[in-house]
């Protein structure tokens, strides 16, 4: 079954230097742009990480530091990348969790405010989960009927990603072919950030999701403790999470003074 769009969706994959988003870097990016009326574009990039990338994590996707060495940094790639990203919904594999969080991080870091806010985000991986509870590998076989040849290839991985959606349709007559329906099913915890340090309560405010205060609003610890804020924007966190939490701050500063 073909995907039912009303903008384009582009699917993608990292492959990285890690999984911690405020310090580990892309190393590899695939996209595939599917638009509304069935045509589609796809591109791939080796990317410098400009930090060295570790053995075991060599050992995974098989870029090693040598094969980076010459290639443009996600800096000189960024207004490319942001380019064939802008006004699209986005699609991919723990994409929700990992990919996006740290697309949108490094896009930051080169300047560009990526926002999500009217951008609908579909991960396959939780619709499978949801379903089946397998690894992409697996999904692949399962719905595909084939073998993933070239896993951890950025640009197998995106293309899988793109089929077994497509195979979930044909499969689950409840999934409705709709991206924002897609979205919604494959959403997990509703968060603020994308890494889950600010989540919202029961009411929709946002409050704390790790360390001493956890679970209390965001608005009142600014208030009680003013310099928790100045604090996490010199610690280790993502950049979108600091840009959220400054939000919060300068929307509460903006009540204060109306």
């Amino acid at each position: 079954m073909e995907l039912h769009l009303t903008k384009p969706i582009c699917f993608f994959d990292l492959e990285t230097t890690g999984t911690n988003l405020a310090k580990d870097r892309i190393v590899e990016i695939a996209i595939l742009k599917v638009f509304p009326n069935g045509n589609k574009e796809s591109k791939t990039w080796l990317v410098n990480p400009e930090m060295k990338i570790p053995e075991e994590v060599i050992e995974i996707h098989g870029i090693s530091n040598g094969k980076v060495a010459n290639e443009p940094t996600f800096n000189q790639l960024a207004p490319k990348i942001y380019e064939m990203i802008k006004g699209c919904d986005l699609g991919g594999y723990n994409s929700n969790r990992f990919d996006i969080p740290l697309l949108v991080e490094e896009l930051l870091r080169a300047g560009i405010d990526f926002d999500m806010k009217t951008t609908q985000s579909v991960d396959v991986q939780t619709i499978f989960h949801k379903m089946e509870q397998r690894t992409l590998s697996a999904a692949y076989k399962f719905y595909c009927g084939e073998n993933l040849d070239n896993a951890h290839s950025a640009e197998a991985d995106t293309i899988a990603t793109y089929e077994v959606l497509k195979s979930q349709l044909d499969k689950y007559e409840e999934l409705e072919n709709d991206i924002a329906s897609l979205a919604n099913f494959s959403a997990r915890k509703k968060c603020a950030d994308f890494a889950g340090f600010i989540v919202f309560d029961k009411g929709g405010a946002e409050v704390f999701g790790f360390g001493k205060y956890r679970g209390k609003n965001v608005e009142k610890v600014f208030d009680d403790e003013p310099g928790y804020y100045g604090w996490i924007q010199n610690a280790d966190f993502p950049l979108y999470t600091k840009k959220i939490l400054t939000a919060i701050k300068l929307r509460k500063l903006n009540t204060k003074v109306k």
